[in-house]
C-alpha cells in the first residue's frame, strides 16, 4: 500500500499572500506548524517565508521541518504571450523549492474572478483554444521545471478557476501527458465544484501525484451556490471546515489513496482555507486535525 506523508501548510493559518497585516508572521507559523506535529510544510506564497535557500534551511532544520512542494499561479490558457513572466516567477519558486529538498511544484490556475473582492476578470469558460493552449503550455511547464529543477509539477484544481468541475478535470487530465502533468487533487476545492474525490482517485488514479486534505460545509456551500458567492468572501463565511465536520469524509479518500501502487509514496498536506482568521485560531484546529488524521492510521 502506498504511504501516505502527511504535512501542513500556510494556508490552513490563514495566509494567502506574500505579506498581508492580517497574517501571522512566518517564525509564527513555523513554531506553530512544527507544535502541531507536522514534519512537511509546503512554501506558500513565494516571499512568505525567507527566499533566501540558506536562511530557510537554517529556520526549518532549527524546528525539524521538510519541505514537500512549492506553490505557483499561473494563466497558461493564454498561450505564449504570458510565457516569459510565468516562467520567472516558475522559475523562483522552483528554485527555492529544489534548494530545500522539495520534489513536488504545485500549480494553480489563474482565477476568473477576483478572489478578494469578486470582480470578474474574464470570462469563466474557456473556448476550445484556450483549452489546447493550457494544455500545451502545461505539457510544456512540466518539461521545463523537470528538466531545469528536477521537480514533478501537480496541476491543482481549483474554485473560481476554470479547471474545477468533474468535466473540466476530465477534460485537461485527457488533454495533457501522464509523463509531464500529475494532479493535486484538493478534496475540498474538488467538493466545493461538485466533484468526488474517490471516483476521481479511482479514475483516474495513475494521474494522482500529491493530495490537499481539506473538507467543506455543506450548509455554507448551499448558501455560496444559492448567491454565487466568489471564492475569496465564502472563505470568510467559512465554507472550508475543520476536519471531521464536513464533506468528503477524507477516511474513504485516504484508503483510496493508500491503494494506489505509488513507489515513494505520497503526500497529503492540509489545507484549510481560513484568510482572514484570528491569530490565535489556527494552532489547536491543526493539532485536532493532525489528532484526526491519526485516527484514520496516516
Amino acid at each position: 500500500m502506498t504511504r501516505i506523508r502527511i504535512g501542513s501548510a500556510p494556508d490552513s493559518w490563514g495566509v494567502w499572500f506574500p505579506e498581508d497585516p492580517a497574517q501571522v508572521p512566518w517564525p509564527r507559523f513555523l513554531d506553530e506548524v512544527a507544535d502541531a506535529g507536522y514534519e512537511w510544510i509546503e512554501l506558500g506564497p513565494y516571499g512568505y517565508l525567507p527566499t533566501d535557500p540558506a536562511r530557510l534551511a537554517g529556520e526549518l532544520a532549527a524546528r525539524g521541518l521538510r519541505v514537500s512542494a512549492g506553490t505557483v499561479f499561473t494563466g497558461l490558457h493564454h498561450g505564449p504571450a504570458v510565457w516569459d513572466a510565468t516562467w520567472k516567477h516558475v522559475a523562483d519558486v522552483a528554485a527555492l523549492a529544489r534548494a530545500t529538498g522539495a520534489g513536488h511544484l504545485v500549480v494553480i490556475p489563474s482565477f476568473w474572478r477576483d478572489d478578494k473582492t469578486g470582480k470578474v476578470i474574464e470570462d469563466r469558460t474557456l473556448t476550445p483554444a484556450q483549452w489546447r493552449q493550457l494544455a500545451t503550455q502545461t505539457a510544456r511547464l512540466g518539461r521545463e521545471v523537470q528538466d531545469r529543477f528536477g521537480l514533478r509539477i501537480a496541476v491543482h484544481p481549483h474554485a473560481d478557476t476554470h479547471i474545477d468541475t468533474e468535466a473540466n478535470v476530465s477534460r485537461f487530465l485527457d488533454a495533457t501527458d501522464p509523463d509531464l502533468v500529475s494532479l493535486c487533487l484538493d478534496t475540498g476545492h474538488y467538493a466545493y465544484c461538485g466533484g468526488d474525490s474517490v471516483q476521481l482517485i479511482k479514475t483516474y488514479g495513475e494521474r494522482i501525484g500529491y493530495l490537499h486534505l481539506k473538507q467543506v460545509d455543506p450548509a455554507v456551500l448551499a448558501q455560496v451556490r444559492a448567491h454565487e458567492t466568489p471564492f475569496g468572501p465564502a472563505v470568510a463565511q467559512g465554507v472550508m471546515c475543520e476536519p471531521p465536520n464536513g464533506i468528503p469524509a477524507l477516511e474513504p479518500v485516504l484508503a483510496a489513496a493508500r491503494a494506489l501502487d505509488r513507489e515513494g509514496g505520497l503526500f497529503a498536506v492540509v489545507e484549510q482555507d481560513m484568510y482572514p482568521c484570528p491569530p490565535d485560531r489556527p494552532l489547536p484546529i491543526a493539532r485536532r486535525t493532525r489528532a484526526f488524521l491519526r485516527s484514520c492510521g496516516v
